[in-house]
């Protein structure tokens, strides 16, 4: 299986904020969306990095509420792991245990188009196994 498969059924739809933007207004998003991490990218094809909630709860551990002012730019994850529709699910899942990392956005000649999480992972693996073992008790009930 590959990565097209998990992002054909969970959408393309990828979530972006400015570098610029602030972390309060960060957190709003985060929150709004119900989304753990947010790739950021000052025109939404171009990644200059991502930030998860993780990197809040560091900024707000090191610098407590003034990390709410900072920009995002200042928090994010710079070196971004990424995976292309082509790449086999087992591969992005090792590197997301191996990296600890639970989101890496889907590039396509240096540009975004979709982002898949652990969660996305492990859902589209679990559906596999879920029909697989349905195709079995089906030929054994036939």
């Amino acid at each position: 299986m590959r990565i097209e498969d998990v992002i054909r059924k969970k959408g393309r739809e990828v979530v972006t904020v400015a570098p610029e933007s602030t972390v309060a207004e960060l957190v709003q998003l985060l929150g709004e969306r119900n989304i753990g991490a947010v790739v950021v990218s000052s025109d939404g094809k171009q990644i200059e990095g991502i930030v998860s909630e993780r990197d809040v709860v560091r900024g707000l551990a090191h610098t407590g509420a003034d990390a709410l002012q900072q920009t995002v730019a200042e928090l994010m994850t710079r070196e971004v792991n990424t995976v292309g529709p082509e790449d086999e699910i087992e591969s992005a899942a090792a590197t997301m245990t191996v990296e600890r990392v639970r989101h890496m956005p889907v590039v396509v000649d240096g540009r975004l188009v979709a982002i898949v999480s652990i969660g996305d992972v492990v859902k589209h693996r679990i559906d596999q196994l879920t029909d697989e073992r349905n195709h079995l008790l089906g030929y054994l009930h036939a």
